[in-house]
């Protein structure tokens, strides 16, 4: 894997290190994840940050433990920070840090006071809300450490403030049980209580959220170094508090040998295959109905559209075709009308997207031909051909078949926005694509040709399908091409306003990536075009991924930042997404146009802000930094995926 390492001059700045994040899973949604410098600037930072029902569902627990150094003359030496609402940083911890390593996926800090070194590893249980923290001493001593441990028990969305109960800690053996929630156990511990009063997390503030919390200091663990290979550990645990997990050491190095052998399974060509198998492995979850994929960390939950979106790169790619069977299987039992259920991170099961239900019908596809599992394509047939008989009949918000040219048109609904673009800012949608969208219909008619292709092995006749097939990709081929040279997003779409007698529909011709699908797609409906392609990235391609619109249009948004409402309103106006790299490349391929030099910057940009991982989005302009999530699903697989299909 790729080494990633960082030595004084980004630990010790909270410009880069505060800006580097780290994370940590527990194969259930949960994780543990922060920053390289120490310093917590997302109210999502944590230790223990657990799972509920569902992956979204999570509240975060143990939230920090600062390390004191007690030094034999009787100095203090406080290693934590924190940032607080007056500005103020305090304590600095992060200036004694000499190195931070990811190692095997997993943080290691080291810091150093005088002759006195000090090294903390953190690891995860895998399959349970479980975190072992393990500080050893490299060099020096003896000396005594202090673990202060901060606490809370909320939602990962929320914050905790003094003026409400106060956190419930009861006593246990080797520690404390808080709020019957989680129990921390470690050496000698003292409890304390009191509030640590105004928090603040710099990131929540720079997104327009409320910024500040208010922590409650639990006790202490404290424990002697005497001698170099000492330790002191702590754990922490939700679920069964009764039943203890491993030894802190032992956790970490089954941690570091899983980990490995996640890489091993994947069979990666190069040490950056295997630092994206590892990213990816983090996004495969197990819930009570069986596998999942987290679309993002450190707040989204599953989303069924980046689930099949992602598939092929997490599951196929990474020698995980079992485990993706059975989510394809658990996927196709929630179809409704023929739509794919959208389990979004409200735990509320939604049926509002157009574009979901054709990316599963293609994912089958890609397991069937990836794998040769003919018995899962015999078995969801049933499924997949009542899919497009929905369709063909009309189903939820207008969506259906326009019997005039066999394509999809949707959005029949106001106030919907069910393509991927999907961002609304005070409920109305910034992109509501409603009309015939062309990545929605590439689509479809990728997934006609898929479904008869599985038809076809299954014995059965699939001439239909493929009658369907040819007739949407015809009119695909007279509907689309824009005389610019590239291709319409949407045609047939309501015109906002037009004179008596006028047009009632227009065609949108802005120039956006989602055309890439009719070229980069197994069945895509057109040839690529190496001209129209050359066109296409001029004006979108960017060091980390395509532009969600192209920097000539009058709504161009060149960053995306600020409160929720302009967030929102830059998220598909111009914001880079790194997931679109995946169609992108393919395109280029199917061309013939040179790729070897087009990943570079993502490949770079895997030691910037999610470390080991690739982020959800980016500012529109140089120097193109990352936004959103820093750990994301689709933007992990389509890398994955385009790299290892050369």
């Amino acid at each position: 894997m790729i080494e990633f390492g960082f030595g004084p001059g980004v630990c010790g700045e909270l410009a880069t290190g505060a800006t580097r994040e780290w994370l940590v899973t527990d194969g259930l949604g949960g994780y543990a994840t922060g920053t390289v410098s120490g310093l917590r600037t997302r109210r999502y930072h944590g230790l223990l940050v657990v799972a509920g029902e569902t992956p979204a569902a999570r509240r975060v627990g143990l939230v920090s433990l600062d390390p004191a150094v007690v030094l034999p003359s009787g100095a203090r030496v406080r290693l934590g920070a924190h940032e607080w609402n007056s500005g103020v940083v305090d304590p600095r911890g992060y200036e004694f840090l000499e190195r931070f390593d990811l190692v095997d996926g997993l943080p290691r800090w080291r810091w150093r006071i005088g002759e006195v070194v000090i090294e903390r590893e953190l690891a995860m249980t895998y399959g349970r809300p479980a975190v072992a923290v393990v500080h050893r001493l490299v060099a020096g001593g003896p000396v005594r450490l202090d673990l202060s441990a901060a606490c809370t028990w909320r939602d990962a969305h929320g914050e905790r403030r003094a003026d409400g109960p106060t956190p419930r800690v009861e006593p246990a053996d080797g520690g404390a049980v808080v709020e019957g929630a989680y129990r921390l156990t470690g050496p000698d511990w003292t409890p304390e209580g009191q509030w640590w009063l105004g928090v603040h997390h710099r990131e929540e503030a720079a997104r327009g959220l409320h910024p500040d919390e208010d922590l409650w200091c639990a006790g202490r663990f404290s424990g002697a170094l005497d001698r170099p290979g000492d330790t002191v550990s702590v754990l922490a645990w939700a679920g069964d508090l009764a039943e203890e997990p491993p030894p802190a050491t032992q956790v970490v190095a089954a941690a570091r040998q899983r980990h490995r052998a996640v890489v091993a399974a994947a069979k990666p060509a190069d040490a950056v295959d295997a630092t994206l198998a590892l990213a990816a492995d983090a996004f495969v979850v197990r819930t009570a109905t069986g596998p999942d994929v987290v679309a993002g960390y450190p707040w989204f939950g599953a989303w069924s559209r980046d689930t099949m979106t992602s598939y092929e790169g997490l599951f196929l790619c990474t020698g995980r075709a079992d485990e993706g069977r059975e989510l394809l299987r658990g996927y196709a039992a929630t179809l409704s009308e023929g739509m794919l259920a959208n389990t979004a991170d409200t735990g509320r099961v939604e049926y509002n997207t157009v574009d979901a239900t054709l990316w599963f019908l293609h994912a089958v596809s890609r397991h069937v031909t990836v794998t040769g599992d003919t018995d899962l394509g015999d078995e969801l047939l049933p499924a997949l051909h009542g899919v497009v008989q929905a369709h063909l009949a009309g189903t939820r918000y207008g969506i259906a078949v326009d019997p005039a040219d066999g394509l999809i048109t949707q959005g029949g609904t106001p106030g919907t926005a069910l393509t991927w673009m999907d961002a609304r800012v005070y409920g109305v949608p910034v992109t509501p694509r409603t009309g015939k969208p062309v990545e929605v219909n590439a689509l479809w008619i990728n997934g006609l040709a898929g479904l008869a292709e599985l038809t076809e092995l299954a014995g059965q006749d699939p001439a239909e399908l493929w009658r369907l097939h040819h007739r949407a990709r015809d009119a695909f081929g007279k509907r689309f091409p824009t005389p610019a040279g590239w291709l319409h997003d949407v045609v047939d779409a309501p015109a906002p306003a037009y004179p008596l007698g006028g047009a009632a529909h227009h065609d949108d011709d802005l120039l956006r990536p989602n055309q890439l699908l009719a070229w980069s797609l197994p069945y895509a409906p057109l040839e690529p075009d190496p001209v129209a392609l050359r066109r296409v990235a001029a004006g979108l391609f960017t060091l980390l991924g395509p532009r969600s619109l192209a920097p000539d249009s009058p709504e161009f948004a060149p960053r995306h930042r600020g409160g929720p409402a302009e967030r929102d309103g830059a998220y598909h106006q111009g914001t880079v997404w790194p997931w679109l790299v995946g169609p992108f490349v393919e395109a280029y391929r199917k061309a013939g146009l040179p790729t070897d030099d087009l990943l570079v910057g993502l490949v770079g940009h895997l030691g910037e802000f999610g470390l080991g991982s690739v982020s959800e989005t980016a500012d529109a302009t140089a120097p193109h930094a990352a936004t959103g999530c820093p750990f994301q699903a689709w933007s992990v697989a389509e890398l994955l995926r385009v790299r290892r299909v050369r």
